[in-house]
């Protein structure tokens, strides 16, 4: 489910009406994170009356949630390091009310959305900050109760020239897309539906990493980049060519990996409508170092120079 909410980050941050002047600069920069769209999985009990209370409540279950630890580095003697970090796992009903309680939140925020759309309010984009807010949380611990699954899969997956930490990365990715996507009505543990899908980010990455060997034998390192005349021209070249960049990362034309082109796309903002997001932001997004980011980066920009020079700065 989406409700498009064109841009309403960009109309209460720019020329709002006087009803918009008393909200903060933090409220407003939840308001841009929020984007275009809100997503969320519907379930039959959203629209009941009860369903807030029940959920969010003074009489609702309270949920011990294991904290999220970040493995930025993960080290090889990952069993002890698992050994020393277990908490307790949350019991299937806790699961399941912590998917819901996540999901009622997006759908409150898409319906709030749909009525800022006809007009604005700042009482109602107060609300939209609330349940924002209320739905990250809700997505940081089913992440952080889930989060020795990319551990122990990751032990257990091998890819030819991958680092370790790169390949938690990516399970790290595949389980935010898992925690966004899942279905609780379904009746199925969530660890079944994450394990498939790390396993599906793990063979996706393998596939293209392959690809981009057989196009892109020779490594590239930025730091040896030459900064001669030629390089500089062709440097501003590219920087005139977002259209050119923006269809390789949207045809996937030099091949990189799911964390690769989320990193590119959030650190410049490549979709558009969007902001440049920092290190530090982008760290927090896929669990890595601000330092192992930037490398990431970089070996992205690099694949993406390659195609630039090969098919389109080439006459």
């Amino acid at each position: 489910m989406k409700a498009t909410m064109e841009r309403l980050g960009e109309h209460l941050a720019g020329d709002r009406p006087a009803a918009m002047e008393s909200l903060t600069e933090a409220e407003l920069s939840v308001l841009e994170r929020i984007g275009e769209t809100v997503e969320f999985v519907d379930h039959p009990s959203f629209p009941l009356a009860a369903t807030e209370e029940r959920l969010f409540g003074q009489s609702a279950t309270q949920i011990e949630v294991p904290g999220w630890t970040q493995y930025p580095e993960v080290p090889e003697d990952i069993d002890r390091s698992l050994r020393t970090s277990k908490k307790p796992k949350l019991r299937p009903q806790e699961e399941a009310t912590l998917f819901l309680r996540y999901n009622y939140a997006r759908w409150r925020l898409a319906k709030l959305a749909q009525a800022q759309q006809r007009r604005r309010s700042a009482h109602r984009a107060r609300e939209m900050v609330r349940w924002y807010e209320q739905a990250q949380q809700c997505r940081s611990d089913l992440v952080g109760a889930n989060m020795a699954l990319v551990l122990a899969m990751a032990k257990r997956t091998r890819i030819p020239n991958v680092e370790f930490a790169e390949l938690v990365s990516e399970g790290n990715m595949a389980l935010l897309r898992a925690v966004e996507k899942f279905d609780v009505s379904r009746g199925f543990r969530f660890s079944t539906y994450a394990c498939r899908a790390i396993l599906k980010g793990f063979n996706r990455m393998a596939s293209k990493t392959g690809r981009y060997r057989q196009h892109f034998p020779t490594e590239y390192d930025p730091d040896l980049e030459r900064s001669d005349q030629t390089e500089a021209d062709h440097d501003r070249r590219r920087s005139d060519s977002i259209d050119a960049i923006r269809e390789i990362l949207t045809r996937n034309r030099a091949a990189l990996s799911d964390l690769e082109r989320t990193i590119i796309m959030e650190r410049f903002a490549i979709a558009g409508g969007g902001r440049k997001r920092t290190l530090t932001d982008v760290g927090k997004m896929v669990g890595l170092t601000n330092e192992r980011v930037r490398q990431i980066q970089n070996l992205a920009l690099g694949k993406i120079r390659s195609v630039l020079d090969e098919e389109y700065m080439v006459a």
